[in-house]
């Protein structure tokens, strides 16, 4: 079966930057579940992962555009430290997400003085070029519920409780 939309894909994967510095990777755990055309994946991986079969082993690179987009330094904002709950125990590299009209934002904590707290609103590798070694392991035709809420069920996938 080839991957196409309402798929629900598991592959393995080693990520790395263009140092050859491995960034993230899936060996020695369960493989990357996802619903192909929801939007889980960033979209440059999902259009390389487009027609593939279960087996089929590749490399890509993805440019800024087609990963996590290029950084925004508008999203990088001081806020008075009285603003945030527990202030006393926030922490450099912490995170947490923000309802915005477009949706739930995550922002990381960049650093904390005494009266401000610098926040970042860029996802972790924007700017970057990303390196993918892909393995995929399944392919499947996913469930009217998995199509229904946007997202794989089951093993590897999100479970509700």
């Amino acid at each position: 079966m080839k991957i196409a939309k309402n798929t629900v894909v598991s592959f393995h994967f080693v990520l790395k930057d263009n140092q050859g510095e491995v960034l993230e990777e899936s060996t020695g755990q369960e493989p990357l579940v996802y619903l192909h055309g929801a939007n889980g994946i960033v979209p440059g991986l999902e259009e390389a992962l487009t027609g593939r079969v279960e087996g089929d082993k590749f490399s890509v690179t993805l440019p800024p555009e087609k990963a996590y987009g290029h950084r925004d330094e508008r999203l990088i904002q001081t806020v008075p430290r009285d603003q945030f709950p527990d202030s006393e125990k926030l922490e450099e590299g912490m995170q947490f997400q923000v309802k915005t009209p477009n949706g739930p934002m995550l922002f990381t904590v960049r650093d904390v003085s005494d009266k401000e707290v610098v926040v970042d609103g860029n996802p972790e590798m924007a700017g970057e070029t990303l390196n993918f070694s892909i393995e995929v392991t399944e392919v499947r035709v996913a469930t009217a519920e998995e199509i229904e809420h946007g997202h794989a069920h089951g093993p590897g996938g999100h479970h509700h409780s």
